[in-house]
């Protein structure tokens, strides 16, 4: 089949989901219409914000379809009169099979990770927490269980020593942008093979939590490390500082043999000034940081003024 004869349904909303979404544009596949999240309140303001998939698809004149609710008689319908041949979702919701299963050719999905490691909602962060050097997008047929069809695809990507989640998250929306153009393009053609994922890894990535961004200083500095580049720039691995949240971005550690309480911070506000919290092999030094109340910066942007009790100058 041609590919501008190729009728296409895309499922997305987050940024990761746009530039696939484009990707297939450029590509000249034919986009019929883009299924997204509602309209929701964001920001300081609340105002009402469009997803980053309805924004591109309005400027791209591509029909855009917001339910509530995925089962709806008056959804399943509306997406039914597109007809389409293939459905493609990044980054969306679980699907209902009413859903999945509509279009002859199926749905294609695309995750971020080796599948089946880091099965779940966070494959990103958790890649980078658990100190993963190799990572990478698969692209998979949905079927009942979420993230387990058969593969179509796979593209490896090396992480780096200092990569954090923010890095990674653009690396991997590029390189998953080029892997399902090349995974829709083959099945345009009738000329892809599937492969089973087979037994489920240890390696998952569930949902992130508040609790699971409190650093645990009696970690090794390089399990903190990897914590914090993991959860960076969003949501933040974070601690306390004079009983105030204190989130990390960005950070290094040094080993060192202290003797100290894991946990205790030692703030020198001198020339060469630095904010360090003493972890089982040595220490971690916070380089960019946000102090609650304060917008986010570097370490040595926050400790100019700096007035508390256990301060070395």
């Amino acid at each position: 089949m041609h590919k501008s004869n190729l009728r296409i349904v895309f499922l997305g909303t987050p940024d990761f989901a746009v530039q696939p979404l484009q990707a297939l544009v450029e590509a000249g596949f034919n986009i019929v219409a883009v299924v997204t999240a509602p309209d929701k309140p964001a920001g300081r303001g609340m105002q009402i914000q469009q997803s980053p998939v309805k924004k591109f698809a309005l400027n791209n004149a591509i029909p855009v379809l917001q339910p509530t609710k995925l089962k709806s008689p008056e959804f399943l319908a509306e997406l039914k009169s597109y007809q389409a041949d293939l459905q493609v979702v990044i980054a969306f919701r679980m699907l209902p099979e009413q859903v999945w299963n509509m279009p002859q050719l199926g749905t294609v999905n695309l995750h971020a990770s080796l599948l089946p490691d880091y099965r779940g909602a966070a494959p990103i962060n958790w890649a980078i927490i658990n100190g993963e050097k190799i990572t990478g997008v698969s692209t998979f047929l949905l079927k009942h269980e979420i993230d387990t069809g058969d593969i179509i695809k796979k593209q490896e990507v090396t992480i780096g020593e200092n990569t954090t989640a923010g890095e990674l998250h653009d690396t991997l929306m590029l390189v998953g942008a080029k892997l399902i153009v090349e995974t829709v393009t083959a099945i345009a053609n009738g000329k892809y093979e599937t492969t089973p994922q087979g037994a489920a890894s240890n390696k998952i990535a569930p949902k992130i939590f508040t609790e699971q961004c409190k650093i645990n200083w009696n970690n090794s500095g390089q399990k903190v490390f990897d914590l914090i580049r993991g959860l960076s720039p969003y949501p933040g691995a974070f601690t306390t500082l004079e009983g105030k949240i204190f989130k990390i971005y960005q950070c290094n550690i040094e080993l060192d043999k202290h003797g100290l309480q894991t946990g205790e911070v030692q703030i020198n506000t001198g020339k060469n000034g630095y904010i360090r919290f003493a972890v089982m092999d040595g220490w971690v030094y916070a380089n960019d940081v946000q102090l609650q109340g304060k917008k986010r910066m570097k370490t040595e942007e926050l400790l100019r003024g700096w007035r508390v009790n256990n301060a070395n100058t």
